[in-house]
């Protein structure tokens, strides 16, 4: 273990293009390692080259889009700007208006809405039941389970039977 830590100090130590080239020759020919030796090929060819930064900023700055400036006490939160004084505050003592949309002013589903989404809900289950039993297969589907439910009350009475037939001996 100490030999594999005193070799990635000396790889440690060299320069860019000599660790590059390193990596070159060591991943030569392995097929698990090509990734590898395809980058370090890469880092090698360009190492001591420099590349061309362009700078695109210009010279001014533009006040749109210049960030907004900070507000204290906010913690970067969402909304968390200053209160807006004059805006409608209904007087103590006057309930709030019931929220839009079935919700109230804290989020809280209505009753009234509650209630509607479930009786819709039951009556679309009640109209496709309808609608299913009128198509041919919801009637052999409605077809098989009564045939089913005949053949288990004919099988539960022969059982019957036969019980009744084995306490007279």
């Amino acid at each position: 273990m100490s030999d594999a830590k005193d070799l990635g100090s000396e790889l440690a130590g060299l320069p860019d293009a000599e660790l590059a080239a390193v990596v070159v020759a060591a991943t030569e020919g392995r097929a698990g390692l090509a990734a590898l030796h395809a980058v370090a090929e890469s880092v090698a060819a360009t190492v001591g080259h420099a590349p061309t930064v362009i700078d695109v900023t210009p010279d001014t700055q533009d006040e749109a889009f210049a960030p907004p400036p900070a507000v204290p006490d906010t913690f970067e939160q969402v909304g968390g700007g200053p209160e807006v004084a004059g805006g409608p505050v209904p007087p103590a003592g006057i309930p709030a208006a019931p929220g839009i949309g079935g919700y109230t002013g804290s989020g809280v589903p209505t009753f009234e809405s509650v209630r509607d989404k479930v009786e819709q809900r039951y009556g679309t289950a009640q109209g496709m039941g309808e609608l299913d039993r009128q198509t041919p297969v919801g009637r052999s589907v409605e077809e098989q389970w009564d045939a089913r439910g005949k053949a288990a009350r004919e099988r539960l009475e022969q059982i019957r039977k036969s019980m009744h037939g084995n306490d007279s001996d």
